[in-house]
């Protein structure tokens, strides 16, 4: 019984462990967004937004300095001849609104995050920086 116990718990600290590690080993950026936007329905202040990459890159964190909004999305390849290592966030813009389009992180990007994206009406904007920045 004594070892079946002894197994669990190594078995647990070592998950914890895994876990730690490719937390820490995320990818940061932060840019900094000089106007308030829409994302999931949510207003979002214009401030700095960390945007972070898991370890392995299967998905992405965008939150904000003082980490009242945190958004988290799987990414997905897209252009092969994206630049390494650039973070981008995609607007589209209505007037005075900003909806996120979407994240993208080298070859990586999430997929649509505005709904009406495909509404001729609006144009876009982006917002880049090299990862480190």
């Amino acid at each position: 019984m004594r070892s079946k116990i002894y197994t669990v718990l190594a078995s647990a600290a070592l998950m914890a462990a895994a876990v730690l590690a490719t937390n820490s080993a995320m990818a940061e950026t932060t840019l900094k967004v000089p106007f308030s936007f829409m994302v999931a329905g949510k207003t979002c202040p214009a401030g700095h937004y960390i945007v972070r990459e898991n370890a392995i890159g299967s998905y992405v964190t965008l939150t904000n300095e003082d980490s009242s909004r945190v958004f988290t999305w799987i990414l997905l390849p897209n252009s092969p001849d994206y630049k390494s290592g650039n973070v981008v966030l995609k607007f589209d813009v209505d007037g005075q609104r900003h909806l996120l389009r979407s994240v993208q992180v080298g070859p990586m990007t999430t997929s649509v995050l505005d709904k009406n994206a495909g509404n001729s009406e609006y144009r876009s904007a982006e917002l880049a920086a090299h990862q480190g920045q």
